[in-house]
Parts: C-alpha cells; structure tokens; sequence
C-alpha cells in the first residue's frame, strides 16, 4: 500500500481541525468526529489548543484509504505559529488548503498559498463551511482565482447554499477547466483540436498536472456536516502523489518536531526519506557530527502511534534515543538543507517571573520550548538576571505564558514587545594590537579590518595573512569569537552581513622554565585569542561606524474606498508608506510598508476605521535605517569591550600595567 504525507493548511478558524475530525470518521478511524468548541478533537491534545480552540503544535494522525494510507498533519492557522506551519512542509508530499466558504481568501491563505507554490507542493482546495448562512460559491471561485491562483479545477457544484441541508454534487469537472489544462499537456491540446477529447484522458491529465503543482483541484463542502467529505478524500487518494524512497537505501531523515515526555525524555517527529531505521541502530544525526542509538520507534496507523521495530523510506516516525537533537537536523544522510521558508521573528520581549517563579527553573522550562521551536530565540543575560524572548506576534506571547503556566507551573508576565533591529555597518574599520605591547595584556597579536556586505550575505572571515603562521586553532579562534562578537555591534544589536579580515596574528611558543614543564604564563593559549578578540574588533567596528536597523513589513491593505480618508492619516502616523493605491468595484487597495513594530497596532485599529470590512497582509520585506526618535540601545550581556577597563576587570587574568 502507498503512502501519503498530508499537510492541512489554512487560515485562522477556516475549519482545518474540524475537517481533520471528519476525515479520520469518513475513514472509519473514529465513530463520531471531535468538536473543537467541546475540546475533544484527537489532534488538538494539548489543554490550551482545547481551552483556546486553536492548533498551536502540529499533530500527527494516520488513517488508511483503500489504496494508500495517509499521514496527516493537523497544521495551526494563526500567523503568530507560522514557525510550526514550517517545519512541517519539507515533509510534505502533498497538502489540502482550506478556504472558508464564508470569509473567503484571507491574508493568511494568501501566504499560505504562495509558499506552497514556491516550493510546489501538489495542493488541493477544500472550501469548507457551506451550510453557514453567508456561505458563497461563485463568489469564492471568483477569489482563488484572482487572489491565489487561476490554475484552478473546480470538481463541486452545491445545493442548498447556506443551509444545514446544504449539499456538494459532482461538476462542473475537468472539462470546464480544458483550457487550464490543455496550456501545459500537449497531448490534450492536440486532442481538443482534433476533438478526439475523452473523460479518461481529462482525468489522466488533471492527476498529473496536479502531481506535478501546476493545477489545483477545487472541492466544496461541510466538515461540520460530512458534505463533500467524500469526494474529498478521493482527490487525496487518486490526484495526489504517494511518497516516494528507497527503503533499501541509506538512511535519511528529517525531524520536523521535538516533544518531551512526562519524565523529560526527548523525541523526535521524522519523516524518512530513504532507507530503514531501526531499533538499536546507532546513526549519526544533525550537523556536527553526533552520534546516537535508537531506543525506541513508533509508527503512526488508524489514528494511534503503535510501537514498531523500525521505520522506512516515506513513513513518519516517532524516534528516542537521540539526546540532543533538534528541530531541522537530518537524521543518517542529510536529505537537503533545511530551510527557513518563511523570515525569521522580528519581535522581541524580555520574560518577567512573577511571584514564586525560581529563574533557575525558567531558564530551564524556555530551554525546552526553544528545543521544540527553533525560531524561538532565548538570550540570557547573566549579569541582569534577565531572559529575552524572539516572538512573532502577541498570541504567540500569550500562548508561551499559558504554556509556561500549564505544564511547568511558572506564573511570569512580559515587558512590552519591542522590534528585532540590526546594525549595519557604514564604513571600513581596522584595527590592531600586538603581542608584548601596551596596552594588550594577552599573549597574542591580532589585527582585523571590518568592511560592509551586501545584506543577506552574512559574515564572512578570510585570512590575509600565512595560515601556517601560527596554529591552527588560534586561527579557529579568532574566527570563532569574531561570529560569536558580531552578535552585539556597537549598539547592542547583532551585525549580520559584513566582511571580517585578520590582517596580522602572532602568539608566543610554549615556553617552560629550566627543568619544568610548559608555563602558560610564557605562552600563548586558545583563551588569549579569545579574549584579545573582541577588543580589536570592536575598535575595528567603532572607526567603521554602524547605523541601527529595525525591521519593515511590507503591506497589503484593503478596506473600502470611502474609508481612505480616515486610514490615510492613521497610517502616517504609524510610520507606513502606502506605495502604490488602486480601487476596484468599491475596494481599494494599499500596498506599502510598514515598521515590523507598529504591525500590531494598526491591525488592531483597522476593524474601527473601515467598518470592519479592512484586510490587512503583512510579511517581513527587509530592515531600514531607524529615521525617527531615539537610536534603540540593546543591553549587552557579554563583557563589554566597549568599555575596556570593565571587559579587562571581567575577563583576563593578566591585567597589564
């Protein structure tokens, strides 16, 4: 039997659980769907995904179809988990993307829709909701079309539109769509023009086309009444394509998600891509070399996770044994690199531990959220005590709060949520400071010039100076602490695209005194290096001078036109830049910019302006000077070789002078 990786993907509240509910029931895995209002769905299990009605974890369950059994994957809707929604696709053979018959296309299908494209994923559509009154059918074809896509092959006509008795019948059918169709299959098009077309050969063509993501089937129905359920699962099992790999082959992973048990032992989510894990086995994984044995395996099947002797080559598995492996690591041979399909968090607050609340304890409850979200970034900073948060939206804060709450017993609270900027660098800065002269007390000579990178390149370091001048791993680090220096510039902010060059390195050779054996006093170590490091880079940083970033989002806005008048101002005000205004059939729509930090606030006023008709669409679009106000000053949490005196008190152990 075949097997297929599903992913279900959607908006907000588009019925995503609710439709994953009914298609285990029509797949006999359950004898009556879970309601996501009563809190007894089979993939939301975790207390706040019930108390909320949200997805925030992706979930895992298995049901069978008469020729291929289904992994499916439960995926959240809200922005703020789009980290979640992730991981999940590089495991994907296929999706089902779900509109509301109701609302429509949303700024979040939208997002959702492009990504599964970019990465062409083979996708069907499922418009759920038409028994709800205000549930439309021309009107929401009339949407994918222009705000998703036009390749679209609507499989459904509905009866009854609007009402509990409300029905999806077969058609119109492929051939309504012949002429989407026929643009990419020659073979069809010569067809039509010899009107030799039959049934079997538009059938043969839509599941190709929808193998290979150049088409998208459109399905209407009712998850809350089973409406259309059916043909649903047909597309599944007959348009999408069945995970393909070698079991035979050597042995490839990925893990797309980490959990913790109740006795704090880790495991692993990982869909197989070639070859056969099993039991015992010892594997490398990740990407620095770690080794581990498996201790145990579970499988997924008729909606249970079933203990199993071992995993193959297209199967999801639950994997133990591994210490230490995280989010994105490839388990056996790397498959492909991991990816982040959509731009890392641009928000930033600092976790407060209310009464009670041992920090101790805290550090180690958001270590373990971190593990099971890689997007989630932790700072510590040890001198103030204090942990900082990377977010991508207030929900997600509540959420973590609430977890903290729930499974570690932590009461904590947050201080306001503040952009994530960066430090570009504006100029070419050099510096130097040489062995046995003052006022370097370490036993080592480095000098480093500092030039500009174009953004998203990162930070390279090259030499240019003899590699076989000194040892190699004085060289490493250098290189190592220049990295882990660039992380707070001259304003506290990470420094992510420049140019670093050791323009001049010396040490002293072991040395010992007569008849003893080597003195570290005399020579040079790793930690001379390390410590000399961040001072000259720094100075390096301070004559190219640095200038402050925050993150912009770029905008969709569409409201009514005769609400422009009242959002003009509102936008002004928040710092947007509305770049290019059209209005259609009443509607007008802005497309601009934004400060990734007023994003919240002008979602949160939208409703009010436009009678709560607006639609807002925002996603990280790039980083730009901060022009206003203050320059934002980031608190340091390593030595601070800004202040010399202070960074030699904290970390040499010769203080020269």
């Amino acid at each position: 039997m075949h097997l297929l990786n599903l992913g279900i993907l959607a908006h907000v509240d588009a019925g995503k659980t609710s439709l994953t509910e009914r298609l285990l029931h029509s797949a006999g895995v359950i004898d009556e769907p879970g309601s996501v209002d009563a809190g007894n769905t089979r993939t939301d299990t975790l207390a706040l995904e019930r108390r909320r009605g949200i997805t925030i974890k992706s979930a895992v369950v298995s049901f069978p179809l008469e020729g291929v059994t289904v992994n499916l994957i439960d995926t959240p809707g809200h922005p703020d988990f789009i980290a979640e929604v992730e991981r999940v696709l590089g495991v994907l053979d296929g999706a089902v993307l779900v509109v509301s018959a109701v609302e429509g296309v949303q700024a979040q299908t939208r997002v959702l829709m492009r990504t599964l494209q970019r990465l062409r994923i083979p996708t069907l559509l499922f418009v759920n909701k038409i028994d709800r009154r205000g549930a439309r059918h021309g009107d929401v074809l009339r949407e994918i079309a222009a705000r998703l896509t036009p390749a679209v092959v609507p499989l459904a006509a509905v009866t009854g539109l609007g009402t509990r008795t409300a029905r999806a019948t077969p058609g119109p059918g492929p051939a309504a769509a012949l002429d989407v169709l026929a643009e990419h299959d020659d073979a069809l098009l010569a067809a039509y023009v010899e009107d030799t077309v039959t049934d079997a050969l538009l059938h043969r063509s839509l599941a190709a086309q929808t193998r290979q993501a150049r088409v998208h089937p459109v399905y209407f129905g009712s998850a809350a009444t089973g409406a259309g359920v059916d043909a649903l699962l047909s597309g599944i099992e007959n348009l999408l394509p069945p995970a393909a790999g070698d079991s035979d082959g050597p042995v490839s992973g990925t893990v797309f998600k980490v959990e913790r048990g109740p006795a704090g032992e880790r495991s692993a989510y990982v869909r197989m891509f070639s070859g056969t894990l099993r039991t015992r086995d010892r594997v490398p994984f990740g990407t620095d070399g770690a080794e581990g044995r498996v201790t145990g395996i579970s499988v997924f099947a008729r909606g249970a996770d079933l203990r199993a002797d071992s995993v193959g080559a297209g199967q999801i598995a639950r994997v133990t044994g591994l210490d230490g492996i995280r989010i994105g690591d490839p388990v056996g041979a790397p498959h492909k690199e991991y990816e982040h399909v959509f731009a890392p968090p641009t928000l930033e607050t600092v976790v407060v531990p209310g009464p009670g609340a041992h920090r101790g304890a805290l550090h180690l409850a958001l270590t373990r959220l971190a593990e099971q979200d890689p997007l989630i970034g932790l700072r510590h900073d040890e001198r103030r005590g204090e942990t900082s948060l990377s977010l991508y939206g207030e929900v997600q804060k509540e959420v973590v709060q609430a977890t903290l709450a729930d499974e570690f017993g932590l009461d904590v609270g947050f201080r306001a949520t503040t952009p994530l900027c960066v430090e570009r660098l504006t100029g070419t800065g050099e510096a130097v400071e040489f062995l046995h002269k003052d006022p370097n007390p370490f036993l080592a000579t480095v000098g480093l010039r500092v030039e500009p990178a174009p953004p998203g390149s990162g930070v390279g370091f090259r030499l240019e100076v003899e590699l076989g001048s000194m040892p190699y791993a004085f060289f490493k680090a250098v290189e190592d602490t220049v990295r882990e220096t660039l992380e707070q510039g001259l304003h506290g902010w990470r420094v992510p695209d420049c140019a670093v060059a050791m323009t001049h390195c010396g040490y002293s050779p072991r040395q010992s005194h007569a008849h003893q054996g080597f003195d570290k006093s005399m020579s040079s170590t790793g930690a001379d290096f390390r410590g000399l490091t961040p001072l000259v880079l720094t100075e390096a940083l301070r004559r190219a001078g640095t200038r402050v970033h925050e993150p912009v989002h770029r905008f969709r806005l569409e409201a009514p036109a005769d609400t422009l008048g009242a959002l003009l101002p509102v936008l002004t005000q928040l710092g947007a830049v509305p770049e290019t205004t059209h209005t259609r059939d009443g509607t007008c729509v802005l497309d601009g910019t934004v400060p990734a930090a007023r994003v919240h606030t002008l979602g949160q006023r939208l409703p009010g302006l436009t009678r709560g008709e607006g639609e807002l669409e925002s996603a990280f679009a790039h980083y730009a000077p901060v022009t206003h106000g203050t320059v934002p000053e980031r608190p340091r949490t390593d030595h601070n070789p800004l202040d010399r005196k202070e960074y030699l008190l904290n970390v040499t152990r010769r203080v020269g002078g």
